[in-house]
This record gives C-alpha cells, sequence and structure tokens, in this order.
C-alpha cells in the first residue's frame, strides 16, 4: 500500500483527498466518516462489477455491429432493424406513461430560459455562470458583434444610441405600449398599482398591465419590473447615470433574467484526472452549495472578488414582497460510466469514477437541503444531477440504482436526487422512452447532445463506409429525426411541466449575431432550454423565450407522430467521392482541431476553452467537439480516403500553426519541431487509434497522456 493511501472498510483511499471529505464535506450534512466511508465501500462491493459489465455489454453491441456492416453493404434498413432487435440494441417501447419526478423547482418544471454550461473546476467561471440569472440587455449588445464589430476604442456614444434604440424595439414587441413606443417615453413612473409612462406629452401604460410585477430598489436606482412567459425583464431608470441621462426617460439599463439554469460540469470541459483535480472540482461545487464560494483576481490592477448573488426583493403593487432568485438553479453534470480512477481503489484496482461523483457531489448538495439562512439554491429540496454519456435503458436504470443507493448512505429520501438524460448517444436515441422509463422518478432533464452524439454516430456506424463532411452531417436525415424525436418523446412521457427538454451547445462565442438569427429555432422546436457559453450569450439568447412562447409550442406539438425510427438509424454516408481539395481542406481543420485543444488539455489541464480554428475564428471547444474531429478522421482512415502519411502530415504542418496561435502564452510549450510531447501523441492516439477507443470516446487518452505530461513536470521541477 502507498504511504499516501488510508485504507476505510477495505477502500484504499487517496489521503488528502480523505481528508477533504472528511474535514471539508461530510461536517455539517449529518453523515459522520465511517458512515460514509463504509456506505462507499458496500456502493463499490454492489455495482463496480454491475458497472464493468455494461461496458463490456457496450463492447459486444459495437463488435457485432461492426461486424454486421461489414457483411451487409450496402445497408438495408429493415434487415438493419431487425438486426439491431435480434441482438437487444433496439429494445421494446414501453407501454404509454407519464414520469412522476416528485417536487420540482419551477426553473426546471415549468420555466423556459437559457441554460449556461461551465467547467466547475474554474471558480470564477462556476461564479459568473450561477450569477447568470441576471444579465444587462445594453451591455450584451454593446459588447458583442449584435451592432456590428467589436469596439476597441473609447466609449462610442453612436453605438450607445444604436444599443438603446435596438432594446426599445426589443420592449416594444415584448412589453408594447397602450400608446407609442418606448424608444419615445419620456418617464415611467408608478401610478397606483400601474406603470405609467409619458410619451410625447400623453400619459399611457402597458397595452397590457398585468405585465408589470413591481419595484425594486438598488442604490440610485429604480427598477420597474415586468414579467412575459414566465421570465422577468427590469426597467433600470437613474437619470444620474451616464447611459440614463442620455436618455429622456432616464432609463439605463434593461436587465434581462437570463439563465434560470446553470449546469456545473465535471465532465466535458474539465481535465481531472487525479486527487488534486478532483479535490479542486469538489471544492468549488462544494462551495457553490454551502453559497461561500468566492474568487479573487486582478482586473486592471485593482483586485476583484466574486461571490454569489443576493436574491432580489420586488414591492408588489399591493405592498407585498416578492423575492426573485439572484442566482441560477445549479445542476452538476457528473462523469459517465466509462472512466475509473485510482482515487479510491478497492482490492488494488481503481474503481468508477462516476461513482465517486455521484457520491461526493450529492454529499456536498446536502449542505444545501440543510441551509436555514443565506444563499440557497434548491428551494424544493432537490439535488440536480446530470448523467451523461449513458448507453440505452439498461445504463439508465443502472444509474437509478445507484442514486438510490447513495440516497439510503447519505440519509436522504428516495428520489431527492433528480436526474437529467443527456441524449448523446445512439443506443439511447434509438431507445429513448424505455429510457426515460428507467428513470421516470427522478427524470427532470432531457438534452440533445448534437456534438457528442454527432461523435457516437460516426463511430457506431464505423464500418458502414465513409461518413460525408460537416456540412453533409449537418443536413443528414438522422440528425433531423434526432432533434424532433427527443422533444416529442419527452412531450408523450409527460415532461411538459414537470422537467426541461433542452438542446445543444451554441459553440462560437463570439458570433453572437449569429446566434441571435440562429438559435431562436430551439425554443421554436418546443425545447424548454438550449445551452449556451456564457453570459453574454445568456442575455441575449433570453430574447428568444420572449419572441416564442415554448409552452404554447408544445402543446401544439404534443401528439404529432414521431420521425421513423429507420430515419434516425440511418448513417449520413458518403455517396460520391468528396473532391480531393475538400477532403485535404477538412483534414487540415480537423487536425488543426484536435491540435488546438489537445494540447492545452494535456500540457495546461484546460478542459474547455476558446481556440482559434484554422481560420482563426474562436470556436468552443471541449470533449464532445474532439470527438467529433477525431472520429471523422478514424474513419476516413478506415475506408481508404486519407492515409496515416496524410494524417501524420497535417498533424505536424497543424501543429505548427496551433504553435503560433499561441505563440503568447507565456505557460505555452510548442509541438514543432519535436513532435514528441505528450500533446502531440495525444492528437496522433485520437486519429490513428480512434477507430478502437472505446465508443470513440477521447477521455482515455486525454486522462493518458495527461499524466504523463503532469509526471515529466513533477521530474522536471525536481531536478
Amino acid at each position: 500500500m502507498d504511504a499516501s493511501t488510508t485504507v476505510y472498510h477495505g477502500l484504499e483511499v487517496d489521503t488528502g483527498f480523505a481528508r477533504f471529505v472528511e474535514t471539508q464535506v461530510l461536517p455539517g450534512t449529518g453523515v459522520d466518516a465511517d458512515r460514509f466511508w463504509k456506505g462507499y465501500a458496500q456502493l463499490l462491493a454492489e455495482c463496480a462489477d454491475e458497472n464493468a459489465e455494461l461496458l463490456a455489454r457496450r463492447e459486444k453491441l459495437q463488435s457485432q455491429i461492426d461486424d454486421w456492416h461489414r457483411a451487409n453493404q450496402p445497408m438495408d434498413p429493415a434487415a438493419y432493424r431487425a438486426f439491431l432487435t435480434d441482438i437487444g440494441y433496439l429494445v421494446p417501447e414501453p407501454a404509454a406513461f407519464t414520469i412522476d419526478n416528485g417536487d420540482v423547482d419551477p426553473e426546471i418544471a415549468s420555466l423556459s430560459g437559457p441554460q449556461l454550461v461551465v467547467p466547475v473546476s474554474n471558480a470564477r467561471f462556476a461564479l459568473n455562470a450561477a450569477n447568470a440569472r441576471w444579465g444587462s440587455l445594453y451591455d450584451a449588445m454593446y459588447g458583442s458583434d449584435v451592432m456590428g464589430p467589436v469596439p476597441t476604442g473609447g466609449f462610442d456614444t453612436a453605438r450607445r444610441d444604436a444599443v438603446v434604440a435596438k432594446a426599445a424595439k426589443f420592449l416594444d414587441e415584448t412589453f408594447p405600449l397602450a400608446v407609442g413606443s418606448h424608444a419615445d417615453v419620456t418617464e415611467y413612473a408608478l401610478n397606483g398599482d400601474k406603470l405609467q409612462v409619458t410619451v410625447d406629452g400623453q400619459t399611457a401604460g402597458l397595452a397590457d398591465p398585468s405585465l408589470f410585477v413591481g419595484v425594486r430598489k438598488d442604490g440610485a436606482d429604480t427598477a420597474y419590473v415586468l414579467r412575459h412567459n414566465g421570465l422577468h425583464v427590469e426597467l433600470v431608470i437613474n437619470a444620474d447615470h451616464p447611459i440614463g441621462a442620455a436618455s429622456a426617460s432616464g432609463l439605463r439599463d434593461v436587465v434581462m433574467e437570463s439563465a434560470p439554469t446553470a449546469i456545473q460540469d465535471c465532465e466535458d470541459s474539465v481535465a481531472a484526472i487525479d486527487a488534486a483535480d478532483k479535490i479542486g472540482v469538489y471544492g468549488n461545487w462544494l462551495g457553490l452549495m454551502k453559497g461561500d464560494l468566492t474568487e479573487s483576481f486582478d482586473k486592471g490592477g485593482k483586485t476583484m472578488t466574486r461571490r454569489l448573488a443576493d436574491d432580489r426583493q420586488i414591492t408588489r403593487p399591493d405592498g407585498s414582497i416578492l423575492t426573485l432568485p439572484g442566482r441560477a438553479l445549479l445542476l452538476v453534470r457528473n462523469v459517465g460510466h466509462l472512466m475509473t480512477t485510482d482515487v479510491v481503489r478497492l482490492n488494488g484496482k481503481p474503481t468508477p469514477e462516476g461513482l465517486m461523483d455521484a457520491m461526493v457531489t450529492t454529499a456536498c448538495a446536502i449542505h444545501d437541503l440543510k441551509r436555514t439562512h443565506g444563499l440557497g439554491n434548491s428551494r424544493k429540496g432537490a439535488i440536480y444531477i446530470v448523467k451523461p454519456k449513458m448507453h440505452g435503458p439498461d445504463e439508465a436504470a443502472f444509474a437509478d440504482r445507484v442514486f438510490t443507493r447513495v440516497e439510503e448512505v447519505l440519509g436522504l429520501a428516495p428520489n431527492t436526487v433528480k436526474l437529467g438524460l443527456m441524449d448523446e448517444e445512439r443506443h439511447t436515441s434509438a431507445n429513448l422512452a424505455a429510457c426515460i422509463h428507467a428513470i421516470r422518478n427522478r427524470i427532470v432533464f432531457i438534452n440533445t447532445g448534437f456534438l457528442d452524439r454527432t461523435g457516437d454516430e460516426i463511430h457506431t456506424s464505423m464500418q458502414a463506409g465513409p461518413f460525408v463532411g460537416r456540412d453533409g452531417m449537418k443536413n443528414s436525415v438522422w440528425l433531423k429525426a434526432y432533434e424532433d424525436r427527443n422533444v416529442l418523446i419527452g412531450l408523450a412521457a409527460g415532461m411538459k411541466g414537470r422537467g426541461q427538454i433542452g438542446k445543444g451547445m451554441w459553440a462560437k462565442p463570439d458570433a453572437m449575431a449569429e446566434m441571435l438569427e440562429v438559435k431562436i429555432g430551439h425554443p421554436k422546436s418546443g425545447a424548454t432550454t438550449a445551452w449556451v457559453p456564457s453570459p453574454t450569450a445568456a442575455t441575449l439568447h433570453a430574447m428568444h423565450y420572449h419572441m416564442v412562447d415554448v409552452a404554447a409550442r408544445q402543446a401544439d406539438m404534443t401528439g404529432q407522430p414521431l420521425p421513423g425510427l429507420d430515419l434516425l438509424l440511418t448513417p449520413a454516408l458518403a455517396d460520391a467521392p468528396m473532391p480531393q481539395d475538400q477532403l485535404m481542406r477538412e483534414l487540415d481543420n480537423s487536425a488543426q482541431g484536435i491540435l488546438g485543444y489537445v494540447v492545452r488539455w494535456v500540457d495546461q489541464g484546460i478542459g474547455c476553452s476558446k481556440v482559434p480554428d484554422i481560420d482563426d475564428v474562436q470556436l468552443m471547444e471541449d470533449r464532445a467537439t474532439c470527438r467529433i474531429s477525431a472520429q471523422y478522421l478514424a474513419n476516413w482512415l478506415e475506408h481508404g480516403l486519407i492515409t496515416t502519411d496524410q494524417v501524420e502530415d497535417a498533424l505536424r504542418r497543424m501543429a505548427a500553426k496551433v504553435d503560433g496561435q499561441n505563440a503568447n502564452d507565456p505557460a505555452y510549450s510548442p509541438m514543432a519541431p519535436g513532435f514528441d510531447g505528450p500533446a502531440f501523441q495525444a492528437a496522433r492516439d485520437l486519429v490513428l487509434t480512434g477507430a478502437k477507443q472505446p465508443s470513440g470516446y477521447t477521455e482515455p487518452a486525454l486522462h493518458a497522456r495527461r499524466a504523463e505530461a503532469k509526471a515529466k513536470a513533477k521530474a522536471k521541477a525536481k531536478a
């Protein structure tokens, strides 16, 4: 046994991690250390082998699918579906049912709006996401490309005026006045129980007075609070403010209720491979659940400190007080079933990391449940955990049993833990109703993770033939069927008014004008939420949920027929050879994207960041986007569209480009000219062994190479 390990009930636990659990996590939960470690040991004894068996089942199914495709080209859809049924990949649809998930917070059950997703390993990002419940529309417009190129000089008064005009147009469409336009208001005032406005010397009010909620005072600011489609908007008046002084009405800002929910991510956007990393991840989640997380940083030579925002006190027209949450309702995304960790070992072997996440993130959240004052999260006594990368209903049922056992160990009532189901693997998509049924008593969320879903689509059908390029993939029949089926199956299962139906991430964090044009498609699809990469994006995307009444849209969609399963199971194969110049362009693009992401992951432990693409456009990259690029190249290698030599050449050329893109980062270590460091080798691993990686996931290769990089850095520091 290693000297840095402590034994508890047969478990070998990293001593520093055990100290963190016992001195920081458990005090105040009512769970003592012996009960925790004994229960954890029992959980592993009961579930670790089953976890491994489920992973072996995945591999067996994939092997059978690979063999079938090799022997059955071209593919006959009816024969393919019959084969998938015979091997148990497709299961019978459950009889009609309605989920019964207990008491759920309104942000989950009934409120439609953006959902922010951030790495919980970064305390500043975690706090920004929690506080993104409210955001300035003026700031979001002024500081993004919504109003044209982002300004780099001093304050632009013409841009300010354009922002004010665009915001007034939004207000006219969302909160129309009985007379005139918000652009022409000279005074907002409270008249009895109504909001009164003065326009061109006339006094009037809102066309629908019921949209007025009340008034909030904050120093010199007076905010008139409105509500539409469940979301609040504040008209902030302060004639002495520099912005308010330029307005006849004194309107200095329009503040949006932006992100009702946020996911604190322990998975795709995080690089956590050992005890120290996991303590950092869990420590920030613990601080959020205790309400005391802070982060200080330097900005313009001044020390700034982030902390959780207070709730907002609104005085209603009748004089009563309405308290609105100041923070997004927080969910935490655990890792999937695949990876193991040596932070906790059983019989000398690593144990499933997902079981560690289940125990520790749930224990951290008990602090929120026991809170009697201060900044809380759930007002319904629930813990919200998103479980990703599950393959089919057996794995969903396993997750349900795991959390039932965790609840027993930690003394929680049954189904206190609510689960979000990521519909991001084809085995789950093809059996979505059965997956929902398996966790029907705790499910609160389904989401189409189209990035991972694309990677899994390629890997599952790796042997069916070469896939079309990225543009063709976006227009493929399986993708539309996937997005439509997700919403309709969720509605049929009774998710409306009981849980979120979500859509995927906007991956261009600097392209907000394009997002405003495109992402309205998500609420139009009947989804109650969709992922955004920043507080600015949340504020802008919130406008879409005023433009679209999602509840009404869902009512219209309920009962619509599902797109056929054959459409979902049709891989997007190329029907003609890709032009060589396009193929080489896509090869370079994928190689550059993999390297740009992997070099930060492996060398610096950055799990998610803005990475410039081959054209120097900043894109949000995480393991899901990396999975797509790696699986594309693995598929084309498998079918002879590209060669290993071409891949090696592209990786070397793109490594030099990525080095140049990161030249101003003092922490960056160039990959060229040696091309022998762990980061470059990780990129090679992902492509050259991509067809053999479990489900095409990036984690095994990245974890191994990150461990190698950390070991080298440690040895260098000792030398």
